[in-house]
């Protein structure tokens, strides 16, 4: 089947390359334009694109792929199918209809729709989650299945290790669908949930919040976001990896050294913080961090 691609992100690259060694192979690569990246802002190009280069597939980045000259070039490569992951943009009218579309969402739909599915099944708490091959229309992640997946969620799991899987189960997915050209069906209207981008604040280990709750906040923005406590004297920690501590710990929002573990109050418990990563610096081991600012944890008190 003739195919034009559309995606970004490290996921969208990966079902990518698995798409390109099918007899699906895209005929064009849409993806979004360079863009400053790390914390030196260097300007640098999408996974997608990396990937498109390296594969040999006509790259197109426009600056908008719903305007009149993203959609001719798309048109141009006589797609019998558009293909879109984790592509960062809205698909709009008309380009939504211009063409058979399948869209690649890491959730088993309607079960989190929205921008931050993988990371929003973690922090919640699920057991399992997965892939979804959908049709997509103009109400967000609402269009009927082709066809889905279940992926089980380890209790070690973090983003990194559940997309990573996701991602080329994705891969698999679509090329299936491609190959069989299943039956679609509606989704359900019950278990509709939404995972909202993550914000800010979702990058916060508020202590209000239960300490098995935070434990999973850590997992589920790991490695690519990130989160953090205050410290007492009014600078952030990020927490890089964190476990549930067996004892009771300090108060909630409080941070204390307890046998040589770094402890962080919350709600009902206390978080061990097993490697931090303090501002200006490379991540580190809590004992690390403890030698380095134990000192001054204890007299801030």
């Amino acid at each position: 089947m003739r195919t034009v691609y559309l995606g970004t992100s490290d996921f969208a690259a990966t079902v990518l390359d698995r798409l390109s060694t099918s007899p699906h192979r895209p005929a064009l690569v849409v993806t979004r334009p360079d863009a400053p990246k790390g914390r030196g802002r260097r300007v640098a190009p999408p996974p997608v694109a990396e990937s498109a280069r390296l594969l040999g597939i006509d790259l197109f980045q426009p600056d908008d792929v719903n305007g009149e000259a993203a959609r001719e070039r798309i048109a141009a490569a006589h797609p019998e199918a558009v293909l879109i992951c984790a592509y960062g943009a809205l698909i709009k009218e008309p380009l939504l209809s211009e063409h058979e579309m399948l869209n690649v969402h890491p959730s088993l739909l309607p079960r989190w729709r929205g921008a931050a599915p993988v990371e929003r099944a973690i922090e919640a708490g699920d057991e399992e989650t997965g892939v979804t091959i959908m049709r997509p229309i103009a109400e967000l992640d609402a269009g009927p299945i082709a066809v889905e997946r279940a992926e089980a969620i380890e209790p070690d799991d973090d983003y990194g290790t559940l997309s990573d899987r996701l991602a080329a189960l994705g891969g698999e997915l679509l090329v299936e669908a491609l190959d069989t050209e299943p039956t679609f069906r509606d989704q359900p209207d019950t278990g509709v949930t939404y995972a909202d981008k993550i914000g800010p604040e979702d990058r916060r280990l508020d202590p209000e919040l239960t300490a098995d709750l935070l434990e999973r906040r850590v997992r589920a923005l790991r490695p690519h976001i990130g989160t953090y406590i205050e410290l007492p004297w009014d600078e952030r920690l990020g927490v890089t990896r964190a476990a549930l501590a067996a004892e009771e710990g300090p108060a909630p929002g409080e941070l204390g050294v307890h046998d040589g573990r770094l402890l962080y109050g919350a709600a009902g418990g206390a978080l061990e913080l097993c490697e931090v990563h303090p501002a200006g610096k490379k991540p580190m081991d809590a004992d690390a961090w403890i030698r380095g600012y134990g000192a001054r944890l204890a007299n801030s008190r």
